[in-house]
């Protein structure tokens, strides 16, 4: 589960048309329900795994850390676009993503995702993001984020 916050999180400013992602949107009353907010020139986020998210008993399921670190450096991808070009938080798609496994993330814990954009270019920005478990960073991630194609901007019938 998210945290919630007093404002509004990134992902509750992506358009309804896409905002379905399992990790991260809104419309999907069965997805993880990431929220990630801004905090200066960093995206942060906290989330707690259910017992549901397990590998082996006692720790994280290492695709829960992937997704997390996906949808976190979309939306960290989103802000940092946005504070260089304005306007509202566009919609980001994956074109790589590379997960680096430090250490095995306890269940039960709350997990601090921190994002930040390393590089913003005109259609992709590149983006790191590190988990932590009770300050203990446990995985980090670098992501490459594109705007979302136009082959994508309506559902395939």
């Amino acid at each position: 589960m998210s945290e919630a916050r007093d404002r509004p999180a990134i992902q509750d400013r992506y358009p309804d048309e896409f905002s379905h992602c399992y990790g991260c949107g809104r419309l999907n009353e069965h997805g993880l329900g990431l929220k990630s907010y801004a905090e200066g020139e960093e995206v942060v986020a906290t989330f707690v795994p259910g017992a549901h998210h397990v590998a082996v008993p006692g720790f994280v399921y290492g695709g829960l850390i992937a997704s997390l670190i996906d949808c976190h450096a979309m939306a960290t991808a989103a802000h940092a676009y946005e504070r260089a070009a304005g306007g509202r938080a566009p919609r980001f798609v994956t074109a790589s993503l590379r997960v680096d496994y430090l250490r095995p993330t306890p269940l039960g814990v709350p997990l601090r995702i921190r994002g930040r954009a390393k590089d913003v270019a005109q259609r992709k920005v590149t983006v790191e993001v590190t988990v932590s478990a009770d300050s203990t960073p446990t995985a980090r991630g670098e992501v490459v984020a594109v705007l979302l194609p136009d082959t994508m901007r309506s559902p395939v019938g």
